[in-house]
């Protein structure tokens, strides 16, 4: 949505304070840690990437799953986001973009960090990418995505979770507008898995967020979706004064509904 630059800067200036956006809700981290792992089909033992992994909200549940003897590869750009990830054993910081992670297995020379080299073509069984597919360019997505599915090995699954192409939350409407003219269409990121080679599948769940509207002003007050880093202070107030018309009540409720594609290569399980 923003540029690379704008993307990276955002993030570094979130980092310190990203987990307290949602650490109110270990109903949905759980959620969320639990559909992925589903749609991912995860048993102990799978060699799992995170890829725009942040603060590794998720990882480490993940790594939960696949068991104290497994690794998570905790891949993001950004140097204060991985620095904020547990200290446990088993998670693996890469500092590489999901272009670099790509760019490597397809051959493309490799990433700016020289890092992705980490991960060797066909060495994982999942790779997940959480709402992180549109901060690549339009125009990359399609080898990025084939990039991705070169690291699967026989029988491994790639999972694009994402946001629909338009969203119930209680934004404003000129933030609302710009996500709509921006957001990839989940049937466009399972086309590119399809090219790919993988076997393909496309669902939509959702859980309904219930937050204190304080709360959420002050989480559209420090930008937690990087969209809203594309407006202005002022707009940004401005904003914030046109949802607390809206919503004259003390607590927001609204379905936050996500695409899940899942792409399978053929083969076995190890």
């Amino acid at each position: 949505m923003a540029s690379g630059s704008e993307t990276s800067a955002h993030y570094e200036r979130l980092a310190g304070s990203y987990d307290e956006n949602w650490a109110y809700s270990e109903a949905f981290l759980d959620w969320m840690s639990g559909a992925i792992a589903g749609s991912l089909d995860l048993t102990p033992g799978d060699r799992v990437a995170d890829v725009g992994c942040g603060t590794g909200l998720f990882a480490g549940r993940l790594l939960d799953v696949v068991g104290p003897s497994a690794r998570v590869l905790c891949v993001d750009p950004s140097t204060g986001m991985l620095g904020q990830l547990p200290q446990v054993d088993g998670l693996v910081a890469i500092h590489a973009s999901a272009e670099d992670l790509a760019g490597d297995a397809a051959g493309r020379g490799g990433g700016a960090t020289g890092r992705s080299v980490l991960v060797e073509p066909s060495s994982l069984d999942a790779v997940v990418v959480k709402e992180a597919i549109h901060h690549v360019a339009a125009a990359d997505r399609s080898w990025v995505v084939a990039g991705l599915a070169d690291l699967l090995a026989p029988g491994g699954r790639l999972l694009v979770v994402m946001l629909p192409t338009t969203i119930s939350y209680p934004l404003f409407d000129g933030a609302l507008l710009r996500f709509e003219e921006l957001q990839p269409d989940p049937e466009a990121i399972a086309a590119y898995m399809r090219d790919a080679g993988l076997a393909v599948t496309v669902g939509y769940q959702e859980f309904e967020l219930r937050i204190p509207k304080d709360r959420y002003l002050g989480m559209v007050r420090s930008r937690y979706m990087s969209l809203l880093a594309m407006f202005d202070d002022d707009e940004l107030a401005a904003g914030i004064a046109e949802i607390d018309a809206r919503y004259p009540g003390p607590v927001l409720v609204f379905p936050d509904r996500f695409a899940f594609v899942v792409g399978r290569r053929d083969g076995g399980r190890r």
